[in-house]
């Protein structure tokens, strides 16, 4: 891969966006590599969990505007190329595992819609965020007007796309857009121990719950109650909960277990 480190540990496979002279920005090779690598990962079953981040202090800085200027002017060209990052947008929403964005320096843009398709957004003390399009006479792309609304609601998500203004980390985690605040050394290690965490969790027990949220705001209660119900009829006859029955019965530890933040900040 000419723009993407792709390492798969344990069961965690890391993407990182690998252009730093350009602070990871989208252009045709990194979209086309980040396509084909999600599409890799979702077919493979002994990946368990996902970190996405970006190289050299920044994690994406949105599209690769200096090759804008060379895109073509008809609208039916723009539609295409939205179709390649739509692609990318359904495989990281679709995700039946867990995804952590781990976001160091500049999410613009793009880079900012894409923090909004992962499950658990951490953030280093220097990360900041920007719905920057408006900036270029563009409209949000790449999710996040499904996104960002359901994430901290409709008047925020009016006022940051209006105003193209930044968030910086503190404020990114009051508003809900980041799970934690880390110090730019501490935030990969961090991202894999929640990763590592959540390899041991049930992964029938994962994808039905991510499904069932993400369906959550789009139907009413009688819908989720029966979805529920099909989902425990699932979910509770694994052979991951038979075990974990038999480990609470015998008093032994569960394997899943959640680590602590180190930062002390719940």
């Amino acid at each position: 891969m000419e723009s993407i480190e792709y390492t798969c540990v344990d069961g965690v496979a890391t993407l990182t966006l690998n252009r730093p002279q350009a602070r990871n920005a989208l252009n045709a090779t990194l979209v086309g590599e980040l396509d084909a690598l999600l599409g890799q990962i979702t077919r493979d079953d002994s990946v368990r969990a996902l970190i996405l981040t970006g190289a050299g202090g920044a994690f994406c800085a949105g599209g690769d505007v200096r090759s804008m200027n060379d895109a073509p002017r008809d609208a039916q060209a723009w539609r295409s190329h939205m179709r390649r990052g739509h692609r990318i947008v359904r495989a990281l929403h679709g995700m039946d595992r867990p995804v952590i964005a781990a976001v160091d320096g500049v999410a613009f843009g793009a880079g900012f819609s894409l923090t909004l398709l992962a499950d658990i957004v951490l953030v280093s003390r220097r990360a900041r965020f920007c719905m920057a399009f408006g900036r270029i006479g563009l409209v949000p792309d790449y999710g996040a007007l499904y996104t960002l609304p359901r994430l901290v609601g409709l008047q925020r998500a009016k006022e940051l796309m209006l105003s193209t203004r930044e968030v910086g980390a503190d404020e990114a985690r009051a508003i809900g857009l980041a799970l934690e605040v880390h110090a730019p050394e501490a935030l990969l290690p961090r991202a894999q121990a929640l990763a590592q965490s959540l390899c041991a969790a049930s992964p029938e027990a994962v994808a039905i719950t991510k499904d069932a949220l993400n369906a959550s705001l789009g139907n009413e209660l009688e819908a989720m109650l029966q979805l529920e119900a099909n989902a425990q009829g699932i979910a509770g006859t694994t052979d991951y909960a038979r075990d974990a029955f038999r480990r609470f019965a015998d008093k032994q530890p569960t394997r899943f277990h959640w680590p602590a933040d180190p930062t002390g900040k719940t």
